[in-house]
């Protein structure tokens, strides 16, 4: 029975191409809206991972990177005091309001985030290069995010105002966008400088680099405590990462709206694939009707359906993914926040292989709950 269900593949391979891109359609649906949900939220926590910092030092229950509170410059002296932090730095954030020299331009929020500009800088050290931190040197010199110079109404070497102190667009870079508004990249000192008084008393968050496991200085440092350092929180990189992507995804309308989305997307490809999967199967219910006359057994032929939703589940993630590829190629290259890592494009094969096979199954109830006479008629 199983090389039949090949050969049938092969010579009436018309009758099951609807259902191949169908799987095809669902899973490049199902790929795609999970790769846009990892961009979007995941811009969210660009901050982090575009950073080489083992820890992140901040006001305690800041609930994303965007939402930090100034905390005193003694949190830099106590851990500086720990024996296994190597490297220490601070990290400005500056909210701001951005108004370029293009007649009748409107104001735009900003995310003004000053940083070290040192060539070992941890901060933003997976997108910027050594040149690019030597000119944020310069005063008012600022960098932003190449697909946001239109929004910006500016291109590099133009300038504008932020809180209305001129800066200077110095160089522009891909992966800085982020969510909720515009980032824009200057020195500590500048930053500082357009911030005002709020951000002269302290840093928003400190930075460091740790010599073993960045866990085990994280507990040792809330075992300690932070008394007459003033408050302050220990996360590791990976937990503020996460922290930040969670609450945008679960605690804002934004990221339920999106997440409903994706549950709609998932519902209405497994019903297009299952629906197409049944109509192959019913239209060769006739075939199997002979089969069944001539001796094969039911078993036999369940096992020839669910060969051919295998062969069929398998032929359209092939399918979907080179048609994934090729999209999320094209809108990665036209700046749409888009990600995608192994283990959720894996979850998502297997998920269209699930459908794929329980909807030969159910093809199979209701195939092996009529008569063969009746088929016959």
């Amino acid at each position: 029975m199983i090389p039949l269900a090949r050969k049938t593949l092969v010579y009436e391979w018309r009758r099951f191409v609807p259902a191949v891109f169908a799987v095809g359609f669902s899973g490049l649906l199902l790929v795609v809206q999970a790769a846009l949900v990892l961009g979007i939220f995941g811009s969210a926590a660009i901050y982090v991972r575009a950073s080489t910092a083992d820890l992140w030092v901040g006001y305690p229950g800041t609930q994303s990177v965007n939402f930090g509170r100034t905390i005193s410059p003694d949190v830099d002296l106590r851990l500086r005091m720990e024996p296994s932090i190597v490297s220490v730095e601070p990290y400005q954030w500056v909210d701001g309001d951005w108004h370029s020299a293009q007649a009748g331009a409107g104001g735009i929020s900003v995310y003004l985030s000053g940083i070290r500009t040192a060539p070992d800088g941890m901060l933003f050290a997976r997108l910027l290069t050594p040149w690019q931190r030597e000119a944020l040197r310069e005063p008012g010199a600022v960098i932003v995010d190449w697909a946001d110079m239109e929004a910006l109404g500016v291109q590099v070497d133009q300038t504008a105002w932020i809180n209305g102190h001129r800066v200077r667009v110095v160089a522009a870079v891909d992966g800085l966008r982020g969510l909720g508004g515009v980032n824009v990249l200057a020195s500590l000192d500048t930053t500082r400088e357009i911030g005002g008084t709020d951000a002269v008393s302290g840093s928003t968050y400190m930075v460091a680099r740790t010599l073993g496991p960045a866990q085990a200085t994280q507990a040792h440092l809330a075992q300690e405590g932070n008394a007459g350092f003033g408050p302050f929180e220990v996360w590791t990189a990976e937990q503020f990462a996460h922290r930040s992507q969670l609450y945008w995804m679960f605690d804002t309308g934004a990221g339920v709206a999106v997440l409903f989305m994706a549950i709609v997307v998932c519902i209405v490809g497994t019903v297009v694939t299952s629906q197409s999967l049944m109509s192959v199967v019913a239209g060769t219910a006739r075939e199997y009707a002979v089969l069944n006359a001539l001796g094969a057994s039911r078993g036999a032929l369940a096992r020839l359906v669910i060969e051919q939703a295998c062969w069929i589940g398998g032929l359209g993630l092939l399918l979907a993914g080179g048609a994934s590829a090729t999209l999320l190629g094209v809108a990665s290259a036209y700046g749409v926040p888009v990600a995608m890592t192994p283990i959720v494009a894996a979850a998502c094969a297997v998920l269209i292989g699930l459908v794929a096979l329980l909807s030969g199954i159910f093809a199979i109830r209701g195939l092996l709950s009529a008569e063969p006479a009746l088929l016959l008629r």
